[in-house]
């Protein structure tokens, strides 16, 4: 069983832990040019994947260049869809763009006949954000509603869910190292609860297969 991950610098930080807690189960790889990534996390490039219209642009291209070999693809964006501009208030991505985006990458992945996996975005705090000095905004709202949104496609899409969003939010305070990314024991945290659910769908799927295999 392979694993492709495609996300924002969320993912980048956790990555690692869930790729040794995958160790023997899976096999991981992700959009390379992380040394690339961390030069600015607020400024998508390398293995930050971005926003979702970056996100469908990349896999819209691994899709004209055949695809690529992996069982699942675990994505995740929002967090660049969401920036506020200083001035004007707007987001980087309308929340309408947003669906159209995720509609577009589900029949993507279907069309690679990969087993997509959505990954909710991760939460914020207003207060720890908006500080003074910072170049854009962004809101928990607008969290909410993208996950939301989020929620009502993967659904209609039958596309599993990892719900990182609560799971962070219920780990108490002082979660964040900086303005949106996590301490290290908290990526920690995230990278161990992403390789349980992974383990526990797969078993699930295992398990269903063989019940559609059993004699009766």
């Amino acid at each position: 069983m392979k694993i492709y991950i495609l996300g924002d610098s969320i993912s980048i930080h956790y990555g690692p832990y869930l790729k040794q807690y995958l160790a023997g189960v899976m096999d991981y790889a992700r959009k390379e040019g992380e040394a690339e990534a961390l030069l600015n996390l607020d400024n998508p490039q390398g293995a930050n994947g971005g926003d979702s219209s970056m996100v469908l642009s990349f896999m819209r291209a691994l899709a004209k260049s055949g695809g690529f070999d992996a069982d699942l693809l675990l994505v995740n964006c929002g967090l660049h869809d969401i920036k506020r501009n200083l001035e004007t208030g707007e987001v980087q991505v309308s929340v309408n763009d947003y669906e159209n985006n995720l509609r577009s990458l589900v029949a993507v992945a279907r069309e690679m006949r990969t087993k997509l996996v959505w990954v909710r975005t991760t939460p914020l705090d207003d207060g720890v954000h908006n500080y003074p000095g910072m170049s854009f905004h962004r809101f928990s709202g607008d969290c909410d509603a993208y996950n939301a949104v989020a929620d009502l496609v993967m659904s209609e899409a039958g596309v599993p869910l990892i719900d990182l969003f609560s799971f962070t939010r219920n780990l108490g305070p002082d979660l964040y190292c900086d303005h949106v990314h996590f301490s290290e024991h908290i990526r920690e945290k995230q990278g161990a609860f992403i390789a349980g659910w992974l383990n526990s769908w797969m078993n699930s799927v295992h398990d269903q297969q063989s019940d559609d295999g059993d004699c009766t």
